[in-house]
């Protein structure tokens, strides 16, 4: 079994913020992400997708053919976007880095499925000391 990995990256902002709760519960819990008019990151996003490789070519997938899959159904619809609002597949989803990565997965799993691979893990670097792995 052979695991490859390909790295994109996005800028986006998001607010961690509860409608429900008062200004000063949502900054106790979500400090400066509860910041009112939001603030952004520089993602790092690592696609590791697993499987056998073809015998004639040596590889498992073309990283071209992943790099465009990823860009199409992720990348376009984040990059310089507010997570909280302009982005479909998180909308009425607190964008923790766990919700946004949880859902890239759910954006990727179905077009690696028509590969000869499988989609193993994706991880979301948000800061240089903050990241989520998703494996499904």
């Amino acid at each position: 079994m052979i695991y490859i990995t390909r790295k994109e990256h996005f800028s986006a902002s998001h607010k961690l913020h509860m409608e429900d709760w008062s200004d000063e519960r949502n900054e106790e819990v979500f400090g400066k992400c509860s910041n009112p008019n939001g603030h952004g990151h520089n993602y790092q996003v690592y696609v590791t997708i697993k499987g056998e490789p073809d015998k004639g070519t040596g590889f498992l997938v073309n990283l071209k053919t992943i790099s465009s899959i990823i860009n199409e159904y992720v990348i376009e619809h984040v990059d310089h976007k507010n997570l909280n609002e302009d982005v479909d597949f998180l909308r009425d989803v607190m964008p923790t880095t766990e919700n946004v990565v949880k859902g890239i997965w759910e954006q990727l799993q179905p077009e690696m499925n028509k590969l000869n691979c499988s989609l193993h893990c994706v991880k979301l670097q948000e800061t240089e000391n903050n990241y989520a792995e998703y494996y499904g």
